[in-house]
């Protein structure tokens, strides 16, 4: 299994990023797929999942109407849509797989994960 982000950058605060995932080698027939973050010093944290299952999605409360999840299945890719960015919302941004379809954003369900990309808010 291999998931590689991309997408991150340097922006201003109110600006808009849409990194995205590339999942590749998942053979199960139902996942989630989450994207968390972690900034320096602090805990990793979930922002947002969805489920290929049903296409169900979860948020981080501090990121409920500013971001949002979606999926092209035909391309195996999951992006994130971030608006009204935040300088609180630096940090490096990965995304994971949990092999149950229900998984939210415990990152202790996450079993594959990417490499990360750097999203950084600042004026």
């Amino acid at each position: 299994v291999q998931l590689v982000e991309s997408g991150g950058g340097l922006v201003q605060p109110g600006d808009p990023l849409t990194p995205s995932c590339a999942v590749h080698g998942v053979t199960l027939s139902f996942y989630a797929i989450g994207w968390f973050r972690q900034a320096p010093g602090k805990e990793r944290e979930g922002v947002s999942s969805i489920s290929t299952q049903d296409g169900s999605t979860h948020y981080l409360d501090a990121v409920k109407g500013r971001f949002t999840i979606s999926r092209d299945s035909t391309k195996n890719t999951v992006y994130l849509q971030m608006n009204s960015l935040i300088p609180g919302d630096t940090a490096v941004y990965y995304c994971a797989v949990a092999i149950l379809s229900y998984s939210r954003l415990n990152v202790d369900e996450y079993y594959y994960w990417g490499q990360g990309t750097q999203v950084t808010v600042a004026s």
